[in-house]
């Protein structure tokens, strides 16, 4: 049974700072993602079954749920790699299963596998996803000395990303899923094997990029980086079984952390 959190109203107030999301929670007008329906099945198996959610501009929303959930296999439909069942999907304003290529110029992606190239220095990276992303040489030039600074890699800019450690690795492809400045980024499990201080400091990164308006769409295993999201949803067997904020889903199932509303939902 999908138990569906009524959401809190909208409002035009941002207010990311230093304060959790659930304390702060601010959502904008402007819907970035939508889906209606949205299904997908392999031959009698459905994996994602007649999901319906709604993500605004500039929103950190947790998509979350054990393996085998349907999270990935949504994801892909969301990203154009993948085509609906039946249902419909929209991001950035384009009708995804219409126009999957389109959309992903609009888009960035971070999968939980590191997608870098570990052969390639750290600029020779940068430039060849710019140059994928469709930037002007002089754009990709910019944005290229930009990140080594922002990143603090200026130093290793010629070193390949093989030999970097696993929590910077991460830093810098989640950078480079933002060089061409899309409207949406999906993160797949994006600190899955970082240590928990490196986290945090990927969690600032994915703040920063909220507040300059890029709407993240996040799945984790870490229940404790549900409560960094603004909204969360939980899927359980295909379906959204919750969907509402960290503290009002805690509250309404009378759980102190996320990790006991996601045990007490997966029960049901």
């Amino acid at each position: 049974m999908w138990r569906y959190f009524p959401l809190l109203p909208t409002s035009k107030t941002v207010l990311l700072n230093s304060c959790s999301p659930q304390e702060v929670y601010t959502i904008m007008n402007d819907t970035v993602i939508s889906t209606e329906q949205l299904t997908r099945t392999f031959g009698a198996f459905t994996a994602v079954d007649h999901i319906s959610f709604d993500v605004k501009k500039g929103e950190i929303f947790g998509f979350l749920g054990a393996n085998g959930a349907g999270k990935t296999t949504a994801l892909r439909m969301l990203t154009g790699l993948l085509q609906p069942s039946s249902g419909k999907v929209a991001v950035a304003g384009i009708d995804v299963a219409r126009y999957p290529e389109k959309v992903k110029s609009r888009i960035g992606y971070m999968s939980q596998k590191f997608s870098l190239y570990p052969d390639l220095t750290i600029r020779e990276n940068i430039r060849l996803y710019g140059g994928i992303y469709g930037l002007t040489r002089s754009d990709i030039r910019s944005k290229t000395e930009a990140l080594l600074d922002q990143l603090e890699l200026r130093e290793q800019a010629d070193q390949v990303v093989g030999d970097l450690p696993l929590g910077w690795k991460q830093k810098l492809a989640f950078s480079v899923a933002l060089i061409h400045e899309p409207e949406v980024v999906f993160l797949d499990e994006p600190t899955s094997g970082v240590d928990p201080l490196t986290r945090r400091q990927f969690w600032d990164l994915i703040y920063a990029a909220a507040h300059r308006g890029t709407t993240l769409m996040v799945t984790t295993h870490y229940m404790e980086e549900a409560e960094y999201c603004n909204r969360v949803s939980i899927m359980v067997d295909g379906k959204i079984k919750a969907l509402d904020t960290p503290r009002r889903m805690k509250d309404t199932l009378h759980a102190e952390n996320m990790d006991e509303v996601f045990r007490k939902l997966a029960r049901e």
